[in-house]
């Protein structure tokens, strides 16, 4: 063996496991406490959901059903309002907020002020809802382009007949907002737009009743290009 070879030390080896010991001994305590506030958290979660939130889930749902068939009657104010000791869905959203049933109810209040034209109460309720439902979550994007029409600011009820297409992703949904979105470009006078979306509706969607009609709506804006 050569001078070299034995006098040649062997490679330093780092022990990540012990340097990971070491660190875990170090910084036992701090550890502990995070996993600690990690389980408490848990605990907590679990907690709201089971005795909190699904109590007033179920309260809610057995006091709403008389305003949603106050609603279905289109008795749009005791709807809203409630009566007979029973509570409407403004009430609903005010004691039980948080819940599924609030959130709907954020739905039928914002349809019921719709109906009654009052367009900014139903802006606000409809974009306050939220669904994982596609065809209730086009409805009430829909409804808002429908309020936004009624005020005149076209952009925005634009924006949302889209948004409303889009999310129904349906045969029969998707070309009822696609013509009101051609009406809506119509209103603004944008001709093409309005063709544009007129001939999609007659070519992806071409057994729905809308496309049934729109030979005449494309001629008469077509007469306008």
């Amino acid at each position: 063996m050569s001078k070299t070879q034995a006098n040649s030390k062997p490679p330093v080896v780092h022990d990540d496991f012990g340097q990971t010991g070491k660190f875990v001994r170090e910084n036992q305590k701090s550890l502990l406490f995070i996993g600690g506030a990690i389980v408490l958290m848990v605990l907590l979660y679990l907690g709201y959901q089971n005795l909190y939130l699904a109590p007033r889930q179920e309260k809610a749902d057995s006091q709403m059903y008389q305003a949603q068939e106050w609603w279905s009657k289109k008795d749009w104010d005791r709807a809203i309002k409630g009566d007979q000791g029973y509570p409407g869905f403004e009430k609903i959203i005010s004691e039980y907020s948080n819940t599924k049933a609030a959130n709907l109810a954020y739905y039928y209040l914002g349809i019921a002020y719709l109906n009654k034209g009052d367009y900014r109460k139903a802006i606000d309720n409809l974009t306050n809802y939220r669904a994982d439902d596609n065809l209730i979550a086009a409805e009430a994007l829909g409804g808002t382009g429908d309020a936004y029409t009624e005020l005149k600011d076209y952009d925005k009820a634009e924006t949302y007949f889209k948004k409303a297409a889009d999310k129904a992703s349906d045969k029969f949904y998707s070309p009822f907002y696609l013509k009101k979105l051609g009406l809506v470009y119509e209103a603004q006078n944008n001709y093409k737009d309005a063709s544009d979306t007129y001939k999609k509706i007659k070519t992806d969607y071409p057994e729905s009743n809308e496309a049934q009609s729109m030979d005449a709506y494309i001629a008469r804006v077509d007469a306008h290009l």
